[in-house]
């Protein structure tokens, strides 16, 4: 028996304010576990479907749901609910880190859902044993190199025990030592994860299944690899592979 999936997105559409048309009757389902990459050029829409996840921006048409509850941008509960179950890590660490110390950065979520004591210095502990930070939990995030602040940023969501993990470019001015770091980080945890990248090999390494989204609509759906080796379709979609990378 299949289990409800941790993601189902219906007929999504989606207008801005100055008429930009930016998603077109997306449908897209992510099961429990998986790891999937988003891929897509510059104004596809990525960002647009990623705010839609947690009700930063409200559904107009369509219907987005996490663990078979629906997002319902009108609903303070409901969003408060959904913003527990999605977590969403900025391509940017800095836009998430503010906190005196790393261990407070990791606990300001789960404090203000009510978590106090010796729980919320489990949670908090368990989040950054999972990002191998457990040692830093006393320094100021300025402190830390990129790589470290970008994994603090991932404990920081991961205190919330989410259903979904969204990582927005999460390789992007990593130096290889913390992108592989990252990398093995990421293939350990139990979490469905959504991966918003323009790093393919990254994709590849990770997610099994990757979605095209290009103009507003999905453009392809399927294996990372079998995707990778239709030239055409990334060729069509402004995707590229570095030169001389075999699939």
């Amino acid at each position: 028996m299949n289990s409800i999936p941790s993601l189902r997105i219906s007929n999504l559409a989606y207008a801005y304010p100055d008429g930009h048309q930016a998603l077109f009757g997306v449908n897209l389902e992510l099961q429990k576990g998986e790891r999937v990459a988003l891929l897509g050029p510059n104004g596809a829409g990525k960002t647009t479907l990623v705010l839609h996840l947690n009700g930063i921006i409200a559904t107009q048409q369509g219907s987005v749901s996490v663990a078979g509850a629906v997002v319902d941008g009108k609903n303070k509960e409901s969003l408060r609910h959904i913003r527990e179950r999605v977590g969403i890590v900025f391509q940017d660490p800095d836009d998430q880190l503010f906190m005196p110390t790393v261990f407070e950065d990791v606990a300001f979520g789960p404090y203000n859902f009510g978590l106090r004591d010796d729980e919320l210095k489990r949670v908090v502990n368990d989040a950054l044993a999972k990002v191998g930070m457990t040692e830093f939990a006393d320094r100021p995030p300025h402190h830390l190199s990129f790589g470290q602040r970008r994994r603090v940023a991932v404990a920081t969501v991961l205190a919330m025990n989410p259903e979904i993990l969204v990582l927005d470019e999460p390789s992007s001015n990593l130096d290889p030592a913390s992108r592989r770091e990252l990398a093995a980080i990421l293939k350990e945890l139990n979490v469905t994860i959504l991966m918003v990248t323009h790093d393919l090999p990254y994709a590849l390494e990770l997610c099994e299944r990757s979605v095209i989204l290009s103009g507003g609509v999905i453009a392809a759906d399927g294996k990372t690899a079998e995707i990778f080796a239709n030239e055409d379709l990334l060729s069509k979609h402004r995707l590229e592979l570095p030169v001389g990378f075999k699939i």
